[in-house]
């Protein structure tokens, strides 16, 4: 019966405003805010209409007049209830792209259009929620951290914005839903083979802890590992010295979707998602082709990584 209840209440916060995405920013006006009372705002009512009725039945001055200071301490709390989110502002919703399994940090931006304090904010998207923020600045930022499930676009549903201050009897609320479709990485498979090679230039070299050329001696640092100290080098310039080798890598690495045609469509995203990320560690330029899709690279930097995740993320599902 409590399940069936709650299906009934979803169902109906559905019909309240807004009912579709909108664009930020966004105000919270009279006309979007709800307020109801809490399970301790009911038990408050119940004690006071007990009160009230008690002192007219037996002519009670004094207990009326307490009832009804209770009662209108009440009123005036669900009044300040409802002013606590009327006139805050939605500013932006934002969020860094992550690869399918791991939890996405969702930023929202809160502002107030006035000097008066908001107190005891709380939000959430579905099972995410922050309690207890105050807004007492002109502006906050409020992280939610919503898991994620699938490669592509992530779908912002209604987000609440709620608090029972000042006393706790009332909760009042409203729901922003921005227009903001975020993305998902696809997850990156865990144990893919090595970047293939497309051979070694001499002239194209890197530092490689485990080069086979010299590079350079260079000052010790903090936690180089003592094997790598240049003993007698050390011993002649009395400092300590450590070796840093290079080992020669190819110009690019080209990252081709035909030449995994033996794996099925979401193993090939995997790998692909994982190659990138390695190239991108390794500070290699790299190439990605795709079908139906331009040639992205050869290259490297956050800006290429993106181009290419996010690629990969919105191929469509095999």
């Amino acid at each position: 019966m409590r399940r069936g209840w709650g299906d009934r209440w979803q169902k109906l916060q559905l019909m309240a405003r807004p009912r579709q995405p909108e664009a930020l920013p966004r105000r919270l006006d009279r006309r979007r805010i709800y307020v109801l009372p809490t399970r301790f705002g009911l038990f408050v009512t119940t004690l006071l209409v007990a009160m009230l009725l008690g002192a007219l039945n037996y002519n009670n001055n004094p207990a009326l007049l307490l009832a009804l200071l209770l009662a209108t301490v009440a009123i005036a709390s669900t009044i300040s209830a409802h002013l606590q989110l009327s006139g805050l502002q939605i500013d932006a919703v934002s969020a860094e792209p992550v690869h399918a399994g791991q939890p996405m940090r969702l930023r929202i931006s809160l502002s107030r259009p006035d000097a008066r304090a908001r107190r005891g904010l709380e939000l959430a998207l579905d099972q995410a929620v922050a309690f207890g923020h105050l807004l007492d600045t002109d502006q906050i930022e409020v992280d939610l951290m919503l898991p994620t499930v699938r490669r592509g676009w992530f779908d912002l549903t209604r987000i609440r914005i709620s608090t029972t201050q000042p006393l706790g009897l009332v909760r009042a609320w409203s729901w922003v839903w921005p227009d903001a479709p975020l993305l998902v990485y696809a997850a990156p498979e865990i144990q893919a083979p090595a970047l293939p090679e497309s051979g070694g230039d001499p002239l194209h070299t890197r530092v490689h802890a485990s080069g086979d050329e010299l590079h350079q001696l260079r000052p010790y640092r903090a936690g180089d590992p003592p094997r790598s100290i240049a003993w007698k080098h050390s011993a002649r310039r009395d400092t300590l010295l450590v070796r840093e080798y290079e080992k020669p890598v190819g110009v690019d690495v080209l990252l081709d979707w035909r030449q995994l045609s033996a794996l099925p469509v979401e193993a090939r995203i995997a790998r692909l998602a994982r190659w990138v990320d390695l190239a991108e560690r390794d500070g290699r330029r790299y190439t990605l082709q795709l079908p139906g899709q331009p040639v992205l690279g050869p290259g490297n930097g956050s800006a290429h990584h993106h181009l290419c995740q996010r690629a990969l993320a919105l191929m469509p599902h095999g």
